[in-house]
This record gives C-alpha cells, sequence and structure tokens, in this order.
C-alpha cells in the first residue's frame, strides 16, 4: 500500500530531509541532525510538519453528547476556543487512542475538531460514525484531515514567531486554547499546544497554503525545520505517551491508569469504557508507566526486557533514548507497583547484558 504523503513532501526532500514511515505516512526525519534540531527546540525556536495526525470534525446539535461518550475527559467544560487533552478507549477501559480535543466557536451551533494519531483518522470516522448512528444521535462526522496540514511550532521563541507571523494577538493565546488568525495571510487553527515540553503552537493551515506558510516560519522567522527524530526525543524527555508504542490496543495494551494518564478521566461522566475503568481506579493496577535513567553506558530499546537485581524480568522498555538535554541515556517503560517508586534500583538488558538503572521521575528534565 503506498505511503500517505504531506503536501510539503517534495519541498522537504529539497531540503534533504531524511524521511521515513510512521503511521502510514511518508514524513520527514530529520533535516540537519537529530540534536542540532533538539537543540533549537529547547533553546530557540523549530517548526515540525505534523500533517501526519489526523483532523476529525464533529458538529451537530448532538455533538457534545457524541464527544462526551467516546472521550473520557469532560467535554462539556470547554467554551469555544478550548481544548483539552483525552484518551480513547473501548468497553473494556483499553487506550485506542489519545487526542487532543478542540472547541470550535460556531454561530450555528456545537463543533468540535478531535486530532488522532497518525493512521488512525479513518478509524476513527468510522468510530464515530457508528457509534452516532447506533445511538441515535444528529451530528455530522467529518475526516479533514487531508484538507488540514498541521505544524508544530515549538521552543522559547516560538510566541515571538507566530506573533511575527500572525495577525492578531496568537501569541497571548494561554495554554491549551486557540483561535482562529490569519497567519501570513492564511486563515489558520492557532492552538498554544504542542508535544515537546517547550512553549510552543500548533498551527492547522488549508493544505493550499501550506508552503507560504512553512517558508515564512523557516525563512523569514529563522525557526529551524525539525523532523520526527527530534520530535521524538523531546517527548521521551518529557515522559509523554506515543501511540502505538507506549500504548496500542493490540501489542501493549493499557489503561489510563497504567499509562500515567488517569487525569484525563472523569468517572462522573458517562463514556464508553467508563464502568471497567471505575474498577481498575478503585482496585488500583498492578503496573505503572515510569521513567528509568541508566546508570551504566548503553540505551535502552522498545522491548528491552527489565529486570531485578536477582535477574527476574520484571517489565519492559516501551521508549528510549539517549538524551540530548542531559547527554544521558533515558526510557520509559512498565514495571511492577512495587517497582515503580523514584529511586528504585533495576536493570535493563540492553543486548543480552544487563545495565544498572534506577527508576525516575518525568519529566526528566526536572529530575
Amino acid at each position: 500500500m503506498a505511503l500517505r504523503k504531506p503536501p510539503l513532501r517534495e519541498a522537504h526532500a529539497a531540503r534533504d530531509a531524511k524521511f521515513t514511515e510512521f503511521g502510514g505516512w511518508d514524513m520527514p526525519v530529520e533535516f540537519d541532525s537529530i540534536r542540532t534540531e533538539h537543540a533549537a527546540v529547547r533553546e530557540s525556536v523549530g517548526i515540525f510538519d505534523v500533517s501526519h495526525m489526523g483532523e476529525v470534525e464533529v458538529s451537530g446539535p448532538d455533538a457534545t453528547t457524541l464527544m462526551q461518550r467516546l472521550t473520557t475527559n469532560d467535554v462539556t467544560r470547554l467554551n469555544p476556543g478550548d481544548s483539552q487533552y483525552a484518551m480513547i478507549t473501548n468497553e473494556e477501559g483499553t487506550i485506542l487512542d489519545d487526542t487532543v480535543v478542540y472547541r470550535l466557536p460556531d454561530e450555528a451551533g456545537e463543533r468540535y475538531l478531535f486530532i488522532p494519531n497518525a493512521g488512525h483518522d479513518a478509524q476513527m470516522h468510522e468510530r464515530w460514525t457508528v457509534h452516532r448512528d447506533e445511538w441515535g444521535l444528529d451530528a455530522q462526522v467529518n475526516d479533514v484531515t487531508e484538507e488540514w496540514a498541521m505544524f508544530a511550532v515549538q521552543g522559547p521563541d516560538a510566541g515571538d514567531a507566530v506573533a511575527a507571523a500572525s495577525d492578531g494577538d496568537a501569541a497571548d493565546l494561554p495554554k491549551f486554547e486557540a483561535h482562529y488568525a490569519d497567519v501570513v495571510g492564511a486563515r489558520s487553527w492557532v492552538a498554544r499546544t504542542g508535544y515537546t515540553g517547550e512553549d510552543g503552537f500548533e498551527i492547522l493551515c488549508p493544505w493550499d497554503d501550506v508552503e507560504t506558510v512553512w517558508n515564512a516560519f523557516v525563512d523569514d522567522h529563522d525557526c529551524t525545520p525539525c523532523g520526527l527524530g527530534a520530535r521524538d526525543t523531546l517527548r521521551i524527555e518529557m515522559g509523554f505517551l506515543l501511540s502505538g508504542q507506549d500504548f496500542d490496543p493490540e501489542t501493549e495494551p493499557r489503561d489510563p491508569y497504567e499509562a500515567g494518564v488517569g487525569f484525563t478521566v472523569k468517572l462522573d461522566t458517562e463514556f464508553v469504557g467508563r464502568d471497567a475503568l471505575e474498577a481498575v481506579y478503585e482496585e488500583g493496577v498492578d503496573e505503572k508507566f515510569v521513567g528509568l535513567k541508566l546508570l551504566d553506558r548503553g540505551v535502552a530499546r522498545h522491548g528491552y526486557d527489565v529486570v531485578d537485581d536477582d535477574g527476574h524480568v520484571v517489565g519492559h522498555v516501551t521508549s528510549g533514548t539517549m538524551s540530548p538535554t542531559l547527554n544521558e541515556p533515558i526510557a520509559l517503560g512498565y514495571v511492577p507497583v512495587e517497582h515503580a517508586e523514584p529511586g528504585t534500583r533495576l536493570r535493563v538488558a540492553v543486548r543480552e547484558q544487563e545495565k544498572r538503572a534506577k527508576v525516575v521521575s518525568t519529566p526528566f528534565l526536572e529530575d
């Protein structure tokens, strides 16, 4: 099956970007180097093409009811321009995907935009339409992934870059708020959200305007082009989940409490998986998602075993890297609750050699 291409695929190739398959998309993994791009975001400002992320729009008289029943957070708390992080779970409480939900301004009624992860847009569009019809709700569900390009402008200088490129007061938006603004003349949805741990914005602009907007940030406002490699190292340093790796309904089935995102679950609402998650909340979990810092040389990778001092396998790594900021090997993974306390000493089997490690709190940058 042919890979889907972001609208700037050829422009990225012209900048000598290296590409990788991710979620069925052919995406730039790096332009210069992961370390250079990582440092740009931590120290100044970088821009990521994240047009592989999905966009699904939900509107109509029962839009709020449909969103409430299919996400774990409380969408009734959202005013137009607000957003929230939420999980999408099945009846067993297993995470199918994580998402950001935006309440869009609409004089005609209720309208939402939610962001599935790469390759999940068709799946989530189907999930929403099937449940809408099953429940007899009056709502329109539209997959608009290939109508909007999405950029993430991230770093301490992101506000200055967005202010220079847009009209109005986009740079004054509080975190997790958004509004429409003209970005170098393109009517765009601008949100103060991100996936790097730095200040930043995520900008949805029409596909037809994508090159104009990208070039303005890169060429006129000194934003360093960044690929998915730096996006991964940045999010690991923050302890952020990656769909399909830190959780997956088939290969890494986890509920929000195991995955450390129980704060997204509002048990006083009715959603698919609520009853199962109430039982987990009351009984507790057997394993927890933790940060690990290696004390010996070596890099922990996805799937590596975590062992105790007696050599017994007690958990596994889901994500790992050499932290560009700390210059130390760090990892994320699941261990039993009795091994999850920060400071606990464990070992990670790296290429059949056990490397000393300790459990640490995330973000790693605050350890």
